[in-house]
């Protein structure tokens, strides 16, 4: 056969998607070594590299095949997230490299920065910014009251817990008695806190009132 039919014959094999290099030869995957199998165009595969031990997912196209490794979809997809703005207007949103203000915003508004001033200013304009204003504030709030709480607990475990050190290069404990007791940390400590809470979400439930004088 001439080098010209020869040409032609593996460009028709390639358009088929049966060119040697294209069929899933088990060369280095497989015991059988001379096994060709022919793939249907969206015919999917994995294959295992015997020397990383990681799966790849073979797709047969038209023309060609292409490979990626398991879970590369869902890699993709959180890198994706990092930088998609749900609650960005879609027609007039113009973020593709989210900046630090930008992500900042993204964790509080799920928008880029210039969507958020935006929306604001738009808010502003249509009278309903000071509500928007005042919830923000009472979220900020609420979300900082339960943090504060959580820090209550870490503290009475904290000081309330006897615990052991190290006392000497032979390796003897000494035990460390509990800063206080529980009924100690309840009076000095919880109760207070709660007492300053009760004012502070009194103080809190009348933002609202005192920005409409």
């Amino acid at each position: 056969m001439s080098k010209k039919l020869q040409n032609i014959k593996a460009v028709n094999q390639m358009l088929a998607g049966e060119h040697s290099f294209q069929t899933n030869k088990t060369v280095g995957f497989s015991s059988n070594n001379s096994e060709v199998k022919t793939r249907l165009v969206g015919e999917t595969w994995e294959v295992i590299d015997p020397k990383t031990n990681i799966t790849y997912i073979h797709e047969q196209k038209n023309g060609y095949i292409m490979r990626t490794k398991t879970g590369a979809d869902q890699l993709q997809t959180v890198r994706d997230s990092l930088t998609v703005f749900n609650n960005c207007p879609k027609e007039t949103c113009t973020c593709k490299l989210p900046n630090r203000l930008d992500k900042k915003m993204k964790a509080a508004h799920n928008m880029c920065f210039d969507c958020v001033i935006d929306a604001e200013h738009e808010m502003k304009l249509n009278g309903t910014f000071n509500d928007y204003a005042v919830n923000k504030i009472k979220q900020n709030a609420y979300e900082w009251i339960n943090r504060a709480e959580n820090d209550i607990k870490l503290l009475k475990q904290t000081y309330t817990t006897s615990y052991q050190v190290l006392s000497n290069s032979q390796g003897s404990m000494e035990t460390v008695d509990a800063r206080m007791t529980p009924n100690e940390f309840a009076e000095k400590v919880e109760r207070e806190f709660q007492e300053y809470k009760e004012k502070f979400l009194l103080k809190l439930s009348q933002t609202k009132d005192t920005n409409d004088c």
